[in-house]
């Protein structure tokens, strides 16, 4: 029988930034990831990116953590564009490609959502996913989230329209809130 890995959420680190870059930068699935075309991305434009986020530390700023895997990164988790009145957040994540279909991105979605409820008191996590990635909509289902809606032909996705996939959670319908 496979041991169950440990996948945790941690602070990012230089050690990080590599793998990072890498998931970032693949155009095979960077509509998975990115409302913008694709384009090519540059090592300079990445860490540029990463410095800009790194100056926006007030209350509605991302919140970035790196999936770790029995001491190993493989991707990245993030609540963003906050609404603090509201008191909701849109949740995100990224795996290199070998660390799908796992249950690692359940589980890390799963430590997400908890983070956001419980350590910043938002009372709805949001997300969406296009409709092809069959996979995540139901690795997000499986940590609680629900399908609300769906935006027939929104995205354009590897030379095709696609739709995309609204999903929520509430907090009082968090596992572990039953």
């Amino acid at each position: 029988m496979p041991q169950t890995p440990v996948v945790s959420l941690r602070p990012r680190t230089d050690a990080d930034l590599d793998l990072l870059f890498d998931i970032a930068a693949d155009l095979d699935t960077w509509e998975e990831r990115e409302p913008q075309a694709p384009r090519p991305l540059t090592r300079d434009r990445f860490d540029a990116r990463l410095a800009r986020g790194a100056v926006d530390d007030g209350p509605d700023a991302a919140v970035s953590f790196v999936i770790d895997v029995d001491g190993t990164a493989v991707g990245s988790a993030t609540l963003f564009d906050f609404d603090l009145l509201a008191r909701h957040a849109e949740a995100g994540i990224n795996l290199k490609r070998d660390s799908r279909g796992q249950g690692i991105g359940t589980a890390a979605v799963i430590q997400l959502v908890e983070f956001g409820f419980v350590r910043h008191n938002l009372r709805r996590i949001h997300l969406q996913a296009i409709a092809s990635n069959v996979a995540a909509i139901r690795a997000y289902e499986k940590a609680g989230f629900v399908i609300e809606g769906r935006q027939r032909q929104h995205a354009w996705v590897r030379g095709a329209y696609e739709d995309i996939v609204r999903m929520g959670i509430l907090r009082s319908e968090q596992p572990s809130a039953r």
